[in-house]
């Protein structure tokens, strides 16, 4: 049983291949008699104990009953015997530790060094608990504490040492150095943003009374590599009671580190027994973070800053055109610089910090070494005129490591080295598609390619010494140079063009052995080193901004200040910034499910999946072949016209039904396409007049990357080939990928999934196929997403919506520790913020769907409504008072805007003040996407009032109270008048005035945010289940059943209620309750409604419907990530698009039961509200874990004791085993469902000890990959059959869906030492919600009282027995007084 703690049978250094310690009898150490003596008797009292307390623990005994399902899914049991052997083992490991046979290092027990290295606040090796002596640290104690500190961060910034999906090292130059940086990102934040933060987990076998909170703290910082200069020492800090949780600290030495230098840093934490635990060390930089930090000025080719002359008479393109390829830039650091640094042997190198920034994008490299695998949008997306991020770069190891002896060069020693900054387009230089695209980039900043830099050089007595600026001097000793390189094109929406010959050619570029002083004629032109220019423009900020806001309508074109017209027509560059969040790296290494051989050299590779990303080739593509004729898309004109050979890749989600091949339409850049072979959505020829249209892309602008080797290159094409891995400055979205064109399939081939770099938090599983399987739709559309902003689809647009942050941020808070990333995102939109206060609906305005809004610059209300709501949900997840302190101005003159803008706006855009005529079908997006009519003039005014109660919440937060007082004033006012409107027709369904109980959302949202009174709170709810589905007319659901012919397909649709028949045609349709209608927002609201209000089992029944509008639906069609809408579309809507994902974060709080408190603050507390179904036939487990800022929160269900026979699950009495575990310094908040018996009994147990969970959770993993590899999700697919040209179903089981059981359940009782029984019946009953501090809990609930399902009106009815008039609605209308909105509050803001 790995990671379980095992006596070791003889005297070994190394048992199991672990780093131990121990010895069978330690030397000067005896065991004593007694520990002999006794043992075995201990053993088998203990034995007979755990027997017995198996049989009789608590009422109703057969804990250990096996679940026991139909054969979909695996039994659920603990093995007696195992855990008894187990215990065994505990109990003589406990003997051997008192008599001495083990020493107190054994505790820490890991799989391997590996694993020890991933251990959370247990990676250092003994090098750096030596250094703790020269901190006068108690070295022998500084593990000894129960509460271990781990995830250190520093302005929201965790060091990552390597991404988890990094891909073998590429061939680097011969000459390279064998030095390399030590982390894929460091950390780098100004002197005023040092602001240190941790989170914190229990030691294994620790006692709970000693791990109940921390009590003290220390934080230290040193200088890299100086072990013995100790820049800030806090000493040891109490954390008072009233404090509870110590959320962060500042920096507070008297002066911070210098700019320019790199420190380390480590924090001790005291538990309840004053024992201390220390982290491992971290690192951080202190970059410039004023203009006159910076020696550096922006560089450029300078062909490229000449394509920007106002004077020029080509068109865009072809000035973009000119700037391509790409330039790629170098510098010289030479020995002599380096020598008058270093001549001082008494104050040597200690550190070295290389900043950079680039736009578009840039990969660094020192010597020929990468120093990132990051790249494809690095800097992240930001108004580039406002704000630019910069990365810093360790290069000590570079500078300081002794290198292998060479030839002098140029009469210069070894000891020179070269940066080099390779260059991507992004979103600066893009290829300049200015007409029917989707993106507005005309309305972006953009310029040509450039890049600034600079190298601080820190030595022990402090000196800091800045070298290698950014410069177009041409100093002989550190200079700049600049060359076309070998990448002919990159882009976002296009992909990339690589020329290999010119890559291999290039080969060294950034090394000394290739650096040259003088221009180099053997060079082609393109390719010569050349002096750089300076980056030039004469567009003022202010000026372009008058601009833009002028087309916006936020600005009257009489406030325009004088106009100029610009001689250059380059944007404007902003402020410099460190970077704000992780880079985009690769997060995940996937080997292809299968590769299937389409013809003509063109293989198909199917990962499994849908992410963004791009292929990696592990050993370099193969020799390319000529077809007689290149399938679509894969041509590549200029290419075959000069004999140049070349590889294409072509990347796609799904496949096209009428030929197999990739569909390029659905992920089609920008929206731009000609409809594909069925030219459905656009005709044949759409793209034909498209200025700057890729010319190879065949009507569709196509994910695709070409490698070319040009004819006269081709002796060098095997080294090319060979050294070729990946492209750099591109994504993807896709599961599928054609390579084109091989004689053999390409071998070593695997994607790489690329993401911002944000840490997983939170995860979910139950029995339920189809809630496992709609959690990960969810997942995968939402990491294919974060690409430096959330955006919507990650092929289409790739921009940041207001309003898919506000449905979707409480799933990404779920999934990921998203504080540095929603930090970014709110600062995007305050720098987007008009003069007059109004938002935008995208964080750069890009003009999409203003029509919708009130007018003057605002967007649609919902979606500019984002910054407010978002910075709310940030704090009570993150504490950041500073953050909101920040951002508190500008959501307050949001406000100013709303309340002087918004009456006037809505009656402009046809609205009348009584709603008099308004029938659901105002201007406005409102419940996006939904299958029924949209009442936007609900969610506009519902969105103002949430605007008005996040700023009373923020002004609550600072003590604002004038401020606070007037927007909860505003808020209740708008909330009044709402109430006032849509319950004036007297039918009490919460619908607008002429109303016909259709549109959404209505009632679920006004239940949910508290607009609905209290008093009115049961009959509004009992009247929602009024509402029934509808028969659904779409296009492609026609096809599909025209072209299913099966007739027993037909027939099982039809029993099953998925088809209705009128008059000999079939229709599809969608239920109220038993699918999903609702759209972005109404999925949410609707869910949560029916859970907190006692309906919890129709919410499941929603969520795991069947059919369409449903996951299941999209799931039968082998979606693997979530659609843009429910219904099947081949040739429109994305089906990579988190928009419809707000049951993921339902699941993982009301199904499994944890979610943060509505009061919370920094994730302190949370609620566990486990809800349960009527029947065990829907679910029979489930569990979640909710990562907070101070640790991980997680709870488990389960249903126990089910009877063998399957129709017995909606009538017996089972038991219900429920385990939550709350982390250090946390509290929690228990509520649980109300028995519908009063044989029911509730008993709630406590753990003495916390297990070993970091093993346990490992165990569990492994098992859970195990299951998935058996695919023991999702049964089946439809499948269309192109010859036959019909629909068929076919049965094979897939990975997505496998249920998984919780960690929490391989802890068994007697290892947890379970304690202090208490039995809460009462409470229950009572519905008295219980506080509970830092432990491992069991409750055990007897004899509940499983129930049938109601049946209601079918599939596409109503639920009849719910609205009767005498129907009880539950305890849960019973609290009218509790159901107004708090002003300390989050959750039901809105």
């Amino acid at each position: 049983m790995a990671g379980r703690h095992t006596l070791p049978i003889q005297s070994s250094p190394d048992i199991r291949g672990h780093r131990r310690r121990a010895q069978l009898i330690p030397s000067g150490r005896r065991a004593s008699l007694f520990a002999y003596t006794c043992s075995v008797p201990l053993i088998l009292l203990v034995i007979f104990w755990q027997h017995w307390q198996l049989i009789n623990r608590l009422e109703g005994g057969g804990e250990y009953t096996a679940l026991v399902d139909d054969g979909r899914f695996d039994t659920f049991s603990s093995s007696y015997w195992a855990d008894g052997i187990q215990q065994l083992s505990n109990v003589v490991q406990f003997v051997a530790y008192e008599s001495g046979l083990l020493s107190n290092d054994d505790e820490q027990d890991d799989d391997d060094d590996e694993a020890a290295a991933r251990r959370p606040g247990s990676s250092e090796d003994q090098s750096n608990n030596d250094l703790l002596t020269s901190i006068h640290i108690d070295h022998g104690h500084e593990k000894s504490g129960s509460i271990i500190p781990f995830d250190l961060s520093v302005n929201h910034l965790k060091l990552i040492e390597k991404a988890p999906g990094r891909p073998p090292t590429p061939p680097l130059p011969a000459r390279s150095s064998s030095a390399s940086v030590s982390e894929d990102f460091l950390p780098v934040v100004r002197q005023s943003d040092l602001i240190f933060r941790w989170r914190h987990h229990p030691k294994p076998a620790s006692l709970i009374a000693d791990a109940t909170r921390v009590t003290a703290y220390r934080i230290l910082v040193r200088r890299l590599n100086d072990e013995n200069y100790l820049l800030w020492d806090s000493g040891k800090v109490p954390v008072a009671l009233k404090d509870e949780v110590l959320t962060s600290v500042q920096y507070g030495a008297s002066s911070p580190p210098k700019v320019g230098e790199i420190v380390q840093w480590r924090v001790v934490l005291w538990d309840m027994a004053d024992e201390p635990h220390s982290s491992s060390w971290s690192k951080l930089a202190i970059g410039p973070g004023e203009e006159n930090d910076w020696k550096g000025k922006w560089i450029v080719h300078r062909e490229d800053m000449r394509t920007f002359s106002a004077d020029s008479s080509l068109n865009a393109c072809s000035r973009w055109r000119k700037r391509r390829p790409l330039p790629m830039f170098r510098a010289r650091l030479s020995s002599k610089t380096l020598l008058k640094i270093t001549a001082n042997e008494d104050d040597p190198l200690v550190s070295g910090l290389l900043v950079v920034s680039g736009l578009g994008s840039f990969r660094a490299s020192m010597d020929g070494v990468p120093l990132s695998t990051s790249g494809p949008i690095d800097p992240p997306f930001t108004d580039y005129s406002k704000r630019v991020m910069y990365r810093g770069y360790d290069v000590t190891d570079f500078l300081t490591r002794a290198r292998d002896s060479r030839d002098d060069i140029d009469g210069e020693d070894d000891h020179s080295h070269v940066i080099g900054i390779t260059m991507g387009s992004s979103w600066w230089d893009h290829r300049p598609i200015l007409t029917k695209s989707i993106v507005k980039f005309d309305l972006l900043p953009r310029g040509p390619v450039t890049v600034m830099a600079q190298l601080f050089l820190s030595t022990s007595k402090g000196k800091m010494h800045v070298v290698l600026p950014t410069q177009d001097g041409e100093d002989v000793d550190d200079v700049w140079q600049v060359s076309r390189g070998h990448i002919r094109e990159s882009d976002l929406f296009t992909g990339e063009i690589v020329d290999l010959g010119v890559m291999i050619d290039m080969d060294g570029w950034d090394t000394i052995e290739s650096w040259t002083n003088t221009i180099d004629s053997s060079m082609p032109e393109p390719n010569r080193w050349i002096p750089p220019s300076l980056y030039e423009t004469d567009q003022s900020f202010q000026s372009r901004w008058e601009d833009i806001s002028i087309k916006a309508g936020a600005k009257s074109p009489k406030e325009r200040s004088k106009k100029s017209d610009p001689k250059i027509l380059a944007s404007p560059i902003g402020r410099l910034v460190p970077s704000e969040i992780p880079p985009i790296l690769p997060m995940e290494r996937i080997s292809p499910d299968e590769v299937h051989n389409l013809g003509s050299g063109r293989w198909l590779f199917d990962f499994g999946k849908a992410f963004s990303g791009m292929l990696h080739f592990d050993e370099g593509i193969p020799p390319p072949t000529v077809p007689d004729n290149y399938p679509r898309g894969h041509g590549f004109k200029s290419a075959s016209e000069n004999g140049d050979s070349f590889i294409t890749v072509i990347y796609g989600e799904s496949l096209e039904m009428s030929t197999g091949d990739i569909n390029r339409v659905l992920v089609a850049g920008l929206g731009l396409h000609d409809g594909g072979p069925r030219h459905v959505s656009n005709p044949k020829g759409y793209t034909d007049d498209i200025s700057c249209f890729p010319p190879d892309h065949d009507g569709i602008l196509s994910q695709r990357d070409v490698f070319v080797i040009a004819k006269e290159k081709e002796q060098s094409s095997r080294s090319a080939r060979a050294h070729f891995r990946q492209p750099h400055f591109t994504t993807h979205a896709f599961r599928f990928a054609e390579v084109c064109c091989t004689k053999d399939p390409p071998s070593g081939v695997h994607a790489l999934l690329y993401r911002t770099a944000v840490p997983n938090w939170g995860s979910f599983s139950s029995s339920s196929v189809l809630l496992n399987g709609g959690y990960e739709l969810v997942k995968n559309a939402m990491v294919s997403n974060m690409l430096s902003v959330q955006s919507d689809c990650p092929h289409r647009e790739k921009l940041p919506y207001g309003g898919d942050l506000v449905a979707n941020s409480p799933a990404a808070l779920h999934f990921f520790d998203m504080s540095a990333f929603y930090k970014k995102t709110v600062l995007d939109w305050l720098d987007s913020q008009w003069d007059n206060g109004a938002y935008t609906e995208t964080s750069v305005w890009q003009d999409l769907n203003d029509y919708a809004g009130i007018g003057q610059g605002a967007g649609e209300t919902v979606w500019a409504s984002a910054p407010p709501v978002l910075t709310v949900r940030y704090f009570q997840h993150y504490d950041d008072v500073d953050f909101l302190g920040m951002s508190a101005p500008n959501h307050i003159r949001w406000l100013d805007f709303l309340n002087h803008e918004f009456s006037s706006g809505m009656k402009k855009k046809g609205f009348a003040g009584d709603l008099k005529g308004y029938e659901g079908d105002g201007s406005g997006l409102g419940d996006w996407l939904a299958l029924r009519d949209r009442d936007t003039w609900l969610t506009h005014t519902a969105f103002y009032m949430a605007s008005a109660r996040a700023v009373a919440y923020i002004s609550n937060v600072l003590g604002d109270k004038d401020t606070q007082q007037k927007a909860l004033a505003h808020a209740e006012v708008i909330r009044t008048r709402i109430s006032h409107l849509y319950l004036k027709n007297g039918k009490d369904s919460f619908d607008f005035p002429e109303g016909h109980d259709f549109a959404t959302p209505g009632p679920e949202m006004s239940l949910f945010s508290r607009i609905v009174p209290g008093e009115k709170r049961c009959i509004v709810l009992k009247n929602y289940f009024k509402r029934s589905g509808s028969k659904w007319p779409g296009d492609e659901e026609k096809l599909f059943l025209n072209e299913l012919k099966n007739k027993t397909y037909i027939q099982e649709l039809l029993e099953s209620g998925e088809l209705t028949e009128e008059d000999d045609t079939y229709w599809m349709g969608w239920s109220q309750w038993q699918g999903f209608n609702e759209g972005i927002f109404g999925i949410r609201y609707s869910l949560k409604t029916l859970s907190d209000m006692g309906f919890h089992h129709i919410a499941l029944r929603k969520a795991s419907g069947f059919g369409f509008g449903t996951p299941e639906y999209m799931l039968r069609h082998n979606a693997t990530s979530l659609w843009e809408t429910w219904w099947r579309s081949e040739d429109l809507y994305s089906r990579n698009h988190p928009m419809l994902g707000a049951l993921a974060e339902w699941m993982s709080s009301s199904v499994a039961g944890v979610a943060l408190h509505p009061t919370t603050t920094g994730g302190r507390k949370v609620l566990y509200w486990p809800r349960f179904p009527k029947s065990a036939a829907m679910i029979q487990h489930a569990s979640a874990i909710q990562g907070t800022q101070i640790g991980d929160f997680a709870i488990a269900w389960r249903f126990e004791n089910l009877p063998s026979n399957r129709s017995q699950y909606k009538s017996a009495a089972v038991k219900i085993r429920i385990r939550f575990l709350i982390p250090p310094g946390g509290k929690a908040i228990l509520r649980l469902p109300l028995p519908t018996s009063q044989r029911t009994k509730v008993w709630m147990s406590k753990s003495d000890h916390f297990p070993d969970l970091f093993h346990v959770r490992n165990d569990a993993k492994i098992k859970c990959k195990q299951r998935r590899s058996r695919r023991l999700g999702f049964p089946f697919s439809w499948e269309y059959d192109r010859k036959k040209k019909e629909w068929f179903k076919f049965i094979s089981g897939k990975a997505i869906g496998t249920p998984c059981e919780s960690f929490l359940f391989g802890v068994m009782p007697l290892d947890a030492q379970w304690s202090s029984h208490t039995e809460i019946t009462k409470d229950i009953f009572e519905m008295k919600d219980k506080t509970i501090m830092t432990g491992m809990y069991e409750i055990i609930i007897n004899n509940w009282q499983l129930e049938p399902e109601v049946e209601g009106g079918g599939r596409l009815g109503n639920i009849p027995e719910y609205f009767h008039r005498d129907f009880n609605a539950g305890p849960y209308c019973e609290d009218r007084d509790t159901f107004n909105w708090h002003i300390n509050d989050a959750t039901h803001i809105i």
